[in-house]
């Protein structure tokens, strides 16, 4: 049987609240400003965000959304990203 385990996605600014669970950022570029103290995090998985030269393709333009969700899945499947989004899907099972 499958677990089916529940993702939040919040803003890396706000304070960690009582039923945040375990913290992850996935970016590939730490938040302007941000200390770690502040950010409260558990771990920063830079390897499963999109490469720097998919996410400047794609520009924050929604007409590109699509081509970059597939572009991205792509990605998503090299080995390295591949094994550590494994490690992410494991992550609530862990604890970290």
């Amino acid at each position: 049987m499958t677990t089916k385990i529940e993702v939040r996605v919040r803003r890396v600014y706000g304070d960690r609240e009582s039923d945040d669970g375990v913290r992850v950022l996935v970016d590939r570029v730490w938040p302007r400003g941000l200390t770690k103290e502040r950010a409260d995090l558990d771990e920063w998985c830079k390897t499963v965000a999109p490469s720097t030269s998919l996410r400047t393709w794609y520009g924050h333009d929604p007409k590109r959304f699509e081509e970059f969700r597939r572009r991205y899945r792509t990605e998503l499947d090299e080995p390295e990203r591949a094994e550590m989004l494994q490690h992410l899907r494991e992550t609530p099972e862990t604890g970290r």
